[in-house]
């Protein structure tokens, strides 16, 4: 069963990285596992096969996310902990509720949620 993971982008809240991970066909977390434990243990659950979407906060007191990049997870170097992703939809800004998706990453969602369906529609 695949699992539907929404990440982050933005660098310590400044740093835009959503073109270069486009572009390079990745997804890379931008915390150490010492600085965001909890974040790096749903990295590690993320498996190939697994569907990935990149999101952008609004603006603080938003209660609105745009999802900019749909993708499916390829491959996990196991050493660096990339995340190499085939990103199919490019260029999106599919604003969506946010659900309380302000963090680095969220999930693993499954098929039946509905908020996947509303991030993940092609």
């Amino acid at each position: 069963m695949r699992n539907y993971w929404v990440v982050g982008a933005m660098w310590y809240g400044q740093d835009d990285q959503s073109e270069k991970f486009i572009r390079r066909g990745y997804w890379y977390l931008g915390y150490s596992e010492d600085e965001q434990p909890a974040q790096t243990k749903l990295r590690d659950q993320m498996r190939p096969g697994d569907r990935i979407a990149i999101k952008r906060m609004l603006g603080q007191g938003s209660p609105n996310i745009a999802i900019r990049a749909l993708g499916v997870i390829m491959e996990i170097d196991e050493e660096d902990k990339r995340v190499y992703v085939d990103w199919f939809v490019k260029g999106l800004e599919r604003e969506v509720p946010s659900k309380g998706a302000y963090k680095s990453i969220h999930g693993p969602y499954t098929d039946d949620d509905p908020w996947v369906k509303e991030v993940f529609h092609i």
